[in-house]
């Protein structure tokens, strides 16, 4: 964490200064706002501590509760989205409160007694070790909630959501400075009754999978229901069942199966119980099945063992569906390039499924970063518009893949035993696609904001579309070891990560390019007076170890620029290989050098030769837009 370049502070650095819409923030929401988003559930709230860090951006968050969430219904949190909290500053807190998944265990009938279930086998959650290096935790979807939450609150726009507000409608006119007119009506608080309107340049959707949002629009929720229900109950119980405190699948011979989830502090615990297949005109009378019978089911599953549910947090039962809605956003088919979408739809209101692949509220948070950066540039002036039409595009498609892997995944939960060839079958389709729920299979395709992949084998480790694996360096300035992403925050900055060749002297050029070509990203789109590093931040990487590497004229200024009203040196820009795990060697670097561009929410952009300006100059002008007042060239 980097603080005091703006003057001493003993407070807690975490809490910026208010700045722009965030000084004298008003109370009521106003008439006229810049984003509007509806609902503060996982993506919404992501969204919100997203653009919470642009204070020139007029941001509200409507929610129809009456205050924060108090019980959440999702509880897994995969690796990538803990790699997300690092960028907003709250992973190793939130960590620290989680249960964290290490294995999973395997429970089938006993091949000798098969009225008795045996543990079959025990996977390791990250068996390798390399899909990341953040855990797999477990933790209420409510405190993920307050967590962005103070991040909204404490960044300098302080956005903090109005509650007790139902979206009713919209109307979009296009040719207003305010297209898209939203009304709402107050269900709580002394205005309860009332209707309100708003005029939004924009609208985020992210209320949930009966989304209104969504209906206003236009848009369809495609798919069905799987005809298979599961009763679900977060429980404090005691039991003899030996693996209570361990993920387990457990499948008997004739009771169906459980999906057993530890939650965090120690004693609660969730289970997925299979009530089994539901008839065509049930007409969801099997959703009035009652916890004392899901808790008899869950007995008869786990025979010869025995449950005694002490108390119960939360129960529901639910059908398995999956939908995803034909678009994410209110441009229609064929229409794109011509018409701006104006309104966006994130999370639930896009796209449904199963809970047993642990997916929605991390899926739900990625939608929601993705378009608020997005949005965070176009308002900003940092951006053209089109950078929104990326948007659908990309999620749409990360979402039907979700969908097909979470068909796979809950239809093997679901399927009697006798049916598997081999016992195996579940802990192995476990095991082989542990990346994909982790949430580092989403490969984004070629656009204006992800190149090709023509110089891919210079950084074969840093796969284009795919998200910034991280690796261990080490910090020049200070001999400590890091790891080369954790420095990345969510602020809606450019990364470019420049990885020197032996001698450094393509590097060195490199940095001189971008320090003294008008045509150079640096010098083209920074606004004069701005500090050096305020829309591209720029790290380098040695191929030495970091008692090799001396701060000085060797280094180049990019690599040391001066920030803040004092323009103090930034000294953490200059890293080193950490003997133990040489960067270059584990992430496929070419010892000849190359320039890693990542986006904002820490996808590779492109892969880049150190003397590829002309590609790389390119590629930001047609994503970025030059400010009234660029950055003067050191010399022309």
């Amino acid at each position: 964490m980097q603080f005091h370049h703006h003057g001493y502070v003993s407070s807690d650095p975490r809490i910026e200064d208010a700045a722009g819409t965030g000084i004298n923030r008003p109370e009521d929401l106003p008439e006229r706002v810049d984003v509007l988003i509806v609902g503060s559930g996982p993506a919404g709230m992501i969204a919100a501590a997203q653009l919470a860090k642009y204070p020139d951006i007029t941001t509200r968050i409507v929610e129809r509760r009456p205050g924060r969430l108090k019980l959440g219904q999702a509880d897994g949190i995969q690796a990538r989205s803990v790699e997300t909290f690092q960028a907003f500053g709250f992973a190793e807190r939130i960590t620290a409160e989680a249960y964290r998944i290490t294995e999973m265990a395997f429970w089938s009938p006993d091949p000798a007694n098969p009225e008795h279930i045996a543990r079959a086998s025990v996977a390791l959650d990250d068996g390798t070790g390399e899909i990341s290096e953040f855990p797999h935790l477990i933790v209420n979807q409510a405190r993920v909630l307050d967590y962005f939450a103070e991040c909204a609150r404490n960044a300098p726009a302080r956005i903090e959501p109005d509650y007790g507000l139902e979206f009713i409608g919209l109307s979009i006119d296009r040719s207003a400075e305010y297209p898209v007119t939203v009304t709402l009506r107050q269900v709580s608080g002394e205005r309860e009754g009332e209707t309100r309107t708003v005029h939004a340049k924009y609208v985020i959707g992210c209320d949930g999978a009966h989304s209104k949002v969504r209906e206003a629009i236009g848009r369809q929720h495609l798919g069905k229901v799987a005809n298979h229900a599961w009763g679900v109950m977060d429980v404090l119980a005691t039991t003899d069942f030996p693996d209570i405190r361990t993920k387990c699948a457990i499948q008997s011979s004739s009771g169906g199966s459980i999906l057993h989830i530890p939650r965090e502090g120690g004693h609660l615990f969730r289970m997925y119980v299979d009530l089994g297949e539901v008839s065509a005109d049930d007409n969801r009378q099997v959703r009035q099945t009652t916890l004392e019978t899901t808790v008899a089911k869950a007995n008869r599953i786990l025979h010869p063992y025995t449950l005694e549910v002490k108390d119960c947090a939360w129960y529901t039962v639910y059908e398995v569906g999956h939908r995803v809605t034909d678009k994410f956003d209110d441009v229609d088919p064929g229409d794109e390039g011509r018409v701006a979408p104006r309104v966006f739809i994130a999370g639930d209101a896009c796209h449904t499924h199963s809970a047993k692949a642990g997916q929605g509220m991390n899926v739900s948070m990625q939608d929601g970063w993705n378009i608020a950066w997005k949005l965070g540039q176009v308002l900003s002036g940092q951006a053209p518009p089109e950078l929104l039409a990326t948007y659908s595009e990309e999620r749409q498609e990360v979402a039907q893949n979700l969908i097909d892997f979470d068909r796979e995944w809950s239809s093997l939960m679901a399927r009697p035993t006798e049916e598997f060839e081999d016992p195996r079958e579940l802990a192995d389709f476990y095991v082989k696609t542990a990346e994909f729920p982790a949430g580092f299979m989403t490969e984004y395709r070629p656009s204006m904001i992800t190149g090709d992949t023509r110089h891919q084998a210079l950084a074969t480790g840093f796969p284009v579309g795919k998200r910034f694996k991280s690796a261990p360096v080490m910090r020049v300035c200070d001999g400590n070891d890091v790891h080369l992403g954790h420095h990345a925050t969510a602020d809606g900055r450019w990364r470019l990560y420049a990885f020197a060749d032996a001698g450094a002297e393509r590097l060195n050029r490199w940095a001189e390019w971008m320090l003294d070509d008008a045509a150079s990203p640096v010098v083209r789109f920074t606004p004069d007076g701005a500090d050096l590093d305020s829309l591209f931040d720029i790290k380098v990487i040695y191929q030495q170890t970091h008692g090799d590497v001396e701060f000085g004229p060797s280094i180049p200024p990019l690599f040391q620029p001066r920030v803040g009203p004092f323009q103090l040196i930034d000294y953490e820009k200059v890293y080193a290989i950490d003997p133990r795990q040489d960067i270059f060697e584990a992430r496929g670097i070419d010892r000849g050098g190359a320039v890693i561009v990542v986006r904002p929410d820490q996808y590779v952009s492109l892969v880049l030769p150190l003397g590829a300006v002309d590609e790389l100059a390119t590629f930001f002008e047609a994503n970025t837009r030059e400010p009234a007042q660029p950055r003067r060239c050191r010399r022309r």
